[in-house]
């Protein structure tokens, strides 16, 4: 009796999940590789097209494994495929799901969901990718970190939504982190965005 209440509670609790925003309450530590606390909001479709339920579903999936708002119009295949991703571990010069550093995890991505073969290095992504103004960055914009004025970009992550990026970390593997962390805030250099030539 005990386990069909909470069963019932949870699908109940599940399906009001779509239709009311609410705050988190607090933040999982990456450190211990937990992505951020999901947060739920009302799926909003373009004019005159109504999806799928399975559509709003996987959404709301993957709003909640990578702690963002969605809305139907994001793009569902990178969201998908970073949320596959979470919690792979980090391993240096590797671009695996046994293990990735951050660069290959940012190759990885793009080739699965874009087709873009990208170079398995920060720097060279740099290099390659047109500036985005830290307020005009979009769902799919590389940001990316360096450790004061001249010194080399070491850090690569893929800008989701609402300050929030994916990334593989030394201390966690791959994540989502925000970019008003003070680590990240501090060290956050510039956005880039690929383009597909």
């Amino acid at each position: 009796m005990k386990n069909t209440f909470l069963c019932c509670l949870a699908a109940v609790s599940l399906a009001l999940s779509f239709f009311f925003d609410y705050a988190p309450q607090g933040q999982a530590s990456p450190a211990h590789g937990a992505s951020a606390v999901a947060e739920a909001s009302l799926f909003s479709f373009p004019e005159g097209s109504e999806p799928s339920s399975r559509d709003s579903l996987n959404l709301g999936q993957y709003s909640q494994a990578l702690g963002i708002k969605v809305d139907y119009t994001e793009n569902a295949s990178l969201l998908r495929t970073i949320s596959e991703w979470l919690g792979t571990p980090y391993r240096f010069g590797s671009n695996s799901k046994s293990g990735t550093d951050c660069s290959g995890f940012v190759t990885r991505v793009f080739k699965e969901v874009y087709g873009i073969n990208l170079v398995h290095s920060s720097r060279s992504m740099f290099s390659n990718a047109k500036r985005v103004a830290k307020d005009e960055m979009k769902t799919g914009d590389l940001v990316f970190f360096r450790r004061g004025p001249g010194q080399p970009i070491y850090h690569v992550g893929i800008y989701l939504r609402d300050g929030k990026f994916a990334h593989s970390a030394t201390n966690g593997g791959v994540m989502v982190s925000s970019l008003e962390q003070p680590y990240y805030h501090r060290n956050f250099y510039a956005a880039g965005r690929v383009l597909n030539d």
